[in-house]
């Protein structure tokens, strides 16, 4: 068990966004397939953390695919291969960074994208798998190309051409699309114009983004796969019995305190205020809280004009109205009892998927060129299946050790 506190003392609701119908379904297999910022293995990372801790009731697995260097033609040639056996679900893609060659656009580097993304996703539509087609991200605006502003913004523009193109091969085969790049892009220009344009949204090489950009990367997927945010509301009424809604249950209760217990954490962030390698410095900038984030405290009959909400070691003042129409605890308490238990959670993934990139890039990804040099070999074939299996049980062992770590919180009362 862990310990937290949520006591309100006597002395703005986030708003519920529309939200496209939920992608996810119960049970599914997830697979996270990209270049070398997928496979930096931080917005995977957090995708997952968000799939086991803020919606365990979906029960899924997410797997990472990301390899360092890939244009969407490299993965084209391996899907058969790497993740296909796999037989995931959901795939999300996000090619383009380096489909653009580095360079202004030209129809040649659409026409090879479109391509090659078309292919990708045919095949996912032939196998009945849903797709999160993403959009490639964006450069940093201040330093890329070793600081040329001008080159960055003309690559910029190369990225947003793909992205049109992502747009159009998700549309047409069915798919879901994460406008990557336009979300990137709308909160670099909101972040640096408080933060300086020193502040990197795209990493300090331009292309490779801290925890800051993958954030902004995380949402823009999960927002595409239709999550509503509603993590739980906890109601307290004065004149009455606390209730909580599914997720947390009401354990206890005493004037203006209650003890409950979890089992649907909020998401959690970490870092200061003005650093990229946390992402609590771009949260004012990308609205994470507001639409995928909402674990809300309401009190109802306060008698009095004001109260103080104590949330594990921090307290702070909010009217009564605030109150009855609900406050979210997640926004407003980023330092909360959850966080603790929620870091164990993303070490955990990102040991999992640590071992992932590993067994798909040096292992199993190897087959097709064992299988090239002896052909139509039973031997061959059963050994490179066997090998599979076993790193798929461990793959497997590893996800439900990564799942135990989403452990029972209890608020306590005092």
């Amino acid at each position: 068990m862990k310990g937290l506190l949520l006591v309100v003392l006597l002395i703005g609701i986030a708003a519920a966004c529309v939200q496209a119908q939920l992608l996810v379904q119960p049970g599914d297999k997830i697979a996270i397939t990209g270049d070398s910022i997928t496979q930096q293995k931080i917005y995977s990372v957090m995708i997952e953390d968000y799939m086991l801790a803020c919606t365990p009731q979906l029960n899924v697995s997410v797997m990472q695919f990301g390899w360092s260097g890939e244009q969407s033609s490299g993965f084209a040639a391996r899907m058969e291969n790497d993740l296909l056996p796999y037989h995931p679900n959901i795939v999300t893609t996000c090619y383009g960074m380096n489909d653009g060659w580095y360079m202004a656009y030209q129809p040649v580097i659409g026409e090879t994208y479109q391509s090659w993304m078309t292919q990708i996703v045919s095949r996912l539509h032939d196998e009945q798998i849903r797709a999160v087609v993403g959009s490639p991200g964006a450069v940093d605006s201040y330093y890329a190309f070793s600081g040329d502003q001008a080159m960055a913004a003309i690559y910029n523009d190369t990225l947003a051409h793909l992205r049109d193109i992502a747009g159009t091969v998700a549309t047409d085969n069915g798919m879901a699309f994460a406008n990557v790049h336009d979300r990137m892009m709308a909160t670099m220009v909101k972040a640096k114009a408080v933060l300086g344009q020193s502040y990197p949204v795209a990493g300090l090489d331009g292309i490779h983004p801290s925890a800051n950009g993958h954030l902004v990367m995380a949402y823009a997927f999960l927002k595409s796969m239709g999550f509503d945010g509603n993590i739980g509301t906890i109601t307290i009424n004065m004149r009455g019995v606390p209730t909580a809604t599914a997720g947390h249950r009401v354990v206890s209760s005493a004037t203006g305190m209650v003890k409950i217990e979890s089992t649907r954490y909020p998401f959690c962030f970490y870092g200061d205020a003005t650093s990229p390698d946390g992402d609590r410095s771009i949260l004012p900038y990308v609205p994470f809280n507001t639409d995928l984030n909402r674990l809300t405290l309401k009190v109802k009959n306060l008698w009095t004009t004001k109260a103080l909400v104590t949330w594990g070691t921090a307290s702070k003042q909010f009217t009564r109205a605030d109150l009855e129409n609900g406050i979210n605890l997640a926004a407003e308490f980023l330092d909360n009892p959850f966080s603790a238990p929620f870091q164990q959670l993303s070490d955990a993934a990102s040991y999992k998927q640590n071992f992932e990139t590993w067994a798909i890039q040096y292992m199993i990804s190897q087959f097709r060129t064992l299988r090239a040099e002896v052909p139509n070999d039973p031997e061959v074939d059963a050994a490179a299946n066997l090998i599979r299996d076993k790193l798929m049980a461990r793959e497997a062992a590893l996800q439900e050790w990564v799942r135990a770590e989403v452990v029972p919180v209890t608020m306590l009362s005092i």
